[in-house]
């Protein structure tokens, strides 16, 4: 083995040695392709750079280097590399055994998982374009007035992409011009590649150095006398850069825009420039260089101290702990400390958040502790933002990073601790495209390889976490206490069929709550689990609803835009006038979302600030800050909104929490529904009473007597378990089950139910009642597609899970050579949600 090893090291270190990549590319095939490595490039390739491939007869991809070997392929010829674009790795050895951990489990490629891994900015793109063919006789060719224009242009640039093209000829569609020419062999088409990151520069200015001695510069004053616009740029520049204490500042020079916003002219300075007086040059800064003060200190309280201990202790005998906390109990503060205990010890850590909506307040209260040796990480930076923060998590810079789920992609090298915040969230699950990992679950594997330890915190813990924390399989601890004097909120059920409000949404007992709390200047938060104004449009005649044309599901009315959309696909149109059935004018709302509660609480309460909360107002980069900075200022009395008010938002003067259509959620077609309905309704009742005063939650709901809802107004967590634990070994569901769904989809119906059922025969060759069904999900069609799931049960510990995967995946091979079944996408989700 020794002796193989000391050969392939001899062979890496002879510069003329023929050397082969695998290369990872961002597309989902099944294997790795193997290039040619030139021979002057032996000494640059290393395992995670970044490299330019040929793909095909045109395509360029960005790949990531795998492997490196002495192997050429057998059935075809290796292409040369084009291009190796790093001196050290973006991608780093334990991020390479992620991705092949996440496409082994989740079944997917590792392509995929490359793709959803690094930031956009980080792979290169192919331009065409095209340039006039200098061995080409024109006068020999008939071109028309258009072919004329685009030739007369080449021959004075370089090359022109289509939409240059397309801009001088001021027509839209430019594919057959372009085709036109190349069949007459007048231009030629090429490829050019484009690096998508830009890194932020800044424009500055400094005196060139023949006048930045102490007699030089008189002599310049005198020079520019009769210029006074120009010597008032020299006197300004000296008022800021002051070279008579310190001649070496003028090597930082100035920056541009700083002069120009002093009232300076940009024509002095630009001829100042031209007649080399003045320098102008260009630093690359960072997008992150804000400056916090993080002088704030952490106080625990004596109960967040042992709770603090208790962890440390089961950190000495579990690699990872469940903390089970209350609302309000100060998870945080516990988080930060040990985060500042992981950093003294020079580890990185991590903090996971399930969204974005999260980041907000947390962020802010990181801040003043870490200041900027914090990084955050999400999907509302932009592409040159992540990059950024990409390449300072390689570097070392941040110690801490804050992110949602994308952020386990980030290449850590020293990681020492992560910390999984609301660890029951179904947004840790990516749901399309593939990769379809639980960053969860994925955050385990990715701490054992680091060796690091794993903290989840929750105040209502997934049911498999409980039950590995209940086992002894993980370390367990409890916070039953609210921070400070909070206690915990009083939750009132109320009856829909008795306490009707006048045939609104409200019951009697919660337009009372919201008219006392509004008159002492206490602040309503109002959930309600669906967005828009209406979940759909019904003929009060013929009970026609309006349907999306894409999807098996009834269009939303969302009045604000004045138009029906679908939350699926996203088909938007204007609302009828009538009908489309039977043309009856008598078209009537039904339903309620967040939009309608909003427009009856404008009703009943004119004189209140109300502010809506979900997807529809928080599109933008800031606007749910910016929601949230004005409920924290006590700007608004009235917060309605979606799930993302229901958890880790603290606002002290919220006294009042209202839900509506909690029925809906808990007769869910799903087995998780109680569990989710539980999770929900503890996490939104959270919101009440953060502070001395006993806040209260009115629970709108036909169903008072619900054992689900009594254990949140109980608040017994141990009893919803207990039960819920029962019923999932009872039926064989997780934790003490896996499960594997598979979906097929078609635009034809009977095609995709047809596939749907030989494939399940195949599958139960060799795995029998684990498989159910083929059937229709509930809504069968999303985006013009026909669904037909099929689901397998496998019992944990009872076969070889590698295995069974292993064999569908070859089944899922084997049906798509079929000739009716090819066209059918067959979609593999582990472990779903």
């Amino acid at each position: 083995m020794d002796g193989k090893n000391n050969s392939l090291i001899d062979i890496f270190n002879d510069e003329r040695a023929t050397l082969f990549v695998d290369v990872i590319l961002p597309v989902p095939l099944p294997r790795l392709y193997t290039y040619r490595v030139p021979f002057d490039a032996n000494e640059l390739i290393k395992i995670g750079v970044r490299v330019i491939v040929q793909f095909g007869k045109k395509k360029i991809y960005t790949g990531i280097v795998a492997n490196i070997h002495s192997n050429p392929p057998k059935v075809y010829e290796a292409k040369m590399l084009l291009d190796i674009l790093d001196r050290e790795p973006i991608v780093v050895t334990k991020q390479l055994e992620l991705f092949k951990w996440i496409s082994t489990y989740y079944m997917c490629t590792i392509g995929e998982v490359m793709n959803a891994a690094v930031p956009s900015g980080l792979k290169l793109s192919s331009e065409s374009r095209i340039q006039f063919n200098p061995h080409i006789d024109l006068d020999e060719i008939d071109l028309n007035e258009y072919e004329h224009l685009v030739i007369a242009s080449l021959k004075k640039n370089e090359s022109m992409s289509y939409d240059q093209i397309a801009d001088l000829v001021q027509k839209k569609g430019v594919n057959k011009l372009i085709k036109s020419l190349i069949d007459k062999d007048v231009v030629l088409l090429f490829e050019k590649i484009k690096d998508k990151y830009s890194p932020k520069k800044i424009k500055k200015i400094r005196l060139n150095e023949l006048y930045t001695s102490q007699t030089a510069i008189p002599q310049l004053f005198e020079t520019l006398e009769k210029h006074p616009k120009q010597l008032d740029v020299l006197m300004k520049y000296l008022q800021k850069v002051p070279l008579h204490s310190s001649i070496e500042l003028n090597a930082f020079g100035i920056e541009k825009s700083t002069l120009i916003n002093e009232g300076i002219s940009n024509s002095p300075l630009k001829t100042l420039v031209k007649n080399e007086v003045f320098e102008e040059f260009e630093i690359i800064v960072s997008r992150f260089n804000e400056t916090y003060d993080n002088n704030k200190i952490i106080e625990l309280s004596t109960r967040q101290e042992q709770t603090r201990d208790e962890i440390l202790n089961s950190f000495s005998e579990k690699e990872v702990t469940l903390l089970h906390g209350l609302t309000g109990s100060g998870k945080t503060e516990i988080y930060i400390d040990l985060i500042q205990t992981a950093i003294e010890n020079g580890t990185q850590v991590l903090l996971l958040l399930p969204e974005i909506a999260l980041t907000t307040q947390i962020v802010s209260r990181l801040r003043k502790v870490f200041g900027s040796s914090m990084a955050v990480y999400h999907s509302r930076y932009s592409e040159n933002e992540r990059v950024e923060v990409y390449k300072n998590v390689i570097a070392d810079k941040h110690p801490l990073v804050v992110g949602v789920r994308s952020s386990i992609f980030l290449p850590f090298q020293n990681l020492g601790l992560i910390i999984i915040d609301e660890e029951h969230d179904s947004s840790y699950k990516q749901h399309e495209p593939s990769p379809r990992y639980n960053a969860r679950d994925t955050a385990l594997v990715l701490a054992k390889l680091h060796n690091a330890k794993v903290l989840l915190g929750s105040a209502t813990p997934s049911v498999e976490s409980y039950y590995h924390a209940q086992s002894g399989r993980w370390g367990f601890v409890e916070l039953f206490e609210r921070f400070g004097n909070a206690q915990m909120p009083e939750i009132i059920p109320v009856d829909l069929k008795v306490d009707h409000h006048n045939g609104s949404n409200f019951t009697r007992t919660l337009i009372d709550a919201i008219a006392e709390k509004i008159t002492l200047k206490e602040q309503i938060i109002l959930f309600q689990n669906r967005r828009g104004y209406s979940p759909y449009i019904e003929c009060s005649d013929c009970k026609h609803t309006i349907m999306c044309d894409n999807c098996n599901v009834s269009l939303t009315y969302h009045m604000h835009n004045e138009e029906l959309r679908c939350h699926y696909c996203s088909h938007h149109q204007a609302v009828p006038t009538n009908c489309e059935a039977c043309g009856s004018p008598k078209l009537l709302t039904q339903g309620f979302g967040t939009e309608r509660i909003e427009e009856s609480l404008q009703i009943h309460f004119p004189n209140a600030t109300i502010q809506r909360m979900d997807l529809d107002t928080t599109r933008k980069k800031n606007s749910y800050q910016q929601i949230i900075d004005d409920f924290t200022d006590r700007k608004i009395d009235i917060l309605v909104g979606t799930q993302m008010i229901t958890k880790g938002l603290d606002f002290d003067n919220v006294n009042l929490v209202g839900v509506f259509d909690i029925d809906r959620m808990l007769f869910f077609p799903d087995f998780r529904a109680q569990e989710k309905t539980f999770q929900m309704l503890t996490q939104v009742s959270g919101r009440a009473g953060r502070k001395e005063k006993k806040g209260r939650v009115i629970v709108q709901t036909s169903n008072t007597a619900n054992w689900v809802i009594n254990n949140v107004v109980n608040g017994n967590m141990l009893d919803f378990y207990k039960r819920e634990i029962n019923e999932r070994e009872e039926f064989s569901y997780p934790p003490f089950s896996r499960i594997i769904k598979i979906s097929v989809k078609n635009d034809d119906r009977l095609k995709s139910n047809a596939a749907g059922l030989h494939l399940a025969n195949l599958l139960r060759r060799q795995l029998g009642e684990k498989v159910l069904g083929p059937e229709e999900p509930g809504i069968n069609r999303i985006r013009n597609l026909f669904i037909t799931d099929i689901v397998i049960k496998l019992d944990r510990g009872a076969i070889d899970i590698a295995k069974v995967k292993e064999f569908i995946q070859l089944t899922i091979n084997e049906i798509r050579t079929h000739t009716t079944h090819k066209k059918c996408l067959y979609i593999v989700d582990v472990d779903p949600l």
